[in-house]
């Protein structure tokens, strides 16, 4: 009995999981950030670098996680949150400096929502991760989580056209679209670049869309279950 104590490993205390190599990555992401938002109009160019290099991070600490075994809940959801809270504080920033604001807005509401539903019907599943999507019947849906590859260019499509409106602004009352358009026809590399990133940004809001109403449903059918129960 006494061996079989010996053998077992040892029950990582709490404070080893909070530094643990991923977790302490987020946490340099959280101040790189709130830096980063503070000289946003101050100083433009390096807050597009320390927001990029920061969603760049995003990779880095779950690499760390399965590399070094450092997989974890919290920081699964430090994780999501920091990308959710700096996506939005940029889009409200956009929102300030485009006509019409309510279109940044807008994508906004639409990210965090369905990520919550999103997060709320796997756990009603029982899943582990809102990644799991092999039951999904849409195939789009099961391509943008089944497919590593395809899902980074979405999300780095998404963020690299925030970054590049957000330096394409010359004022306070820009219009988007007159923006876009003449971005898009100039023939410069910045062409190019919107472009590409026009295409993965739509694809990951048509997923968000998908997502949120296959979340939906899930709560309601758990909702329907639940008053069926005796």
């Amino acid at each position: 009995m006494a061996n079989n104590k010996m053998s077992r490993p040892r029950k990582p205390g709490r404070l080893s999981v909070y530094l643990y190599i991923p977790n302490i990555i987020g946490y340099t992401r959280v101040f790189m950030n709130c830096y980063a938002f503070a000289i946003c109009f101050s100083n433009k160019w390096l807050f597009c670098a320390l927001y990029f290099i920061s969603f760049v991070c995003d990779g880095v600490d779950g690499w760390c996680a399965r590399k070094f075994n450092q997989v974890s809940t919290f920081g699964a959801v430090l994780d999501m949150v920091t990308d959710r809270i700096s996506t939005a504080c940029l889009l409200v920033i956009l929102s300030q400096v485009y006509r019409p604001g309510m279109v940044f807005l807008s994508l906004l509401a639409l990210d965090i929502a369905s990520h919550w539903l999103q997060m709320y019907s796997t756990f009603l599943l029982g899943k582990v991760s809102h990644k799991d999507v092999k039951d999904s019947t849409n195939w789009l849906f099961k391509a943008y989580y089944g497919n590593r590859m395809f899902m980074a260019y979405c999300c780095v499509a998404c963020e690299v056209l925030y970054i590049t409106l957000f330096l394409l602004a010359q004022n306070d009352s820009e219009k988007l679209m007159d923006v876009l358009k003449s971005s898009i026809t100039e023939g410069s590399p910045i062409s190019v670049l919107v472009g590409l990133s026009v295409f993965g940004w739509a694809i990951k809001q048509l997923v968000n869309v998908i997502q949120m109403k296959t979340a939906a449903d899930i709560c309601v059918l758990h909702d329907i279950n639940k008053k069926e129960r005796p």
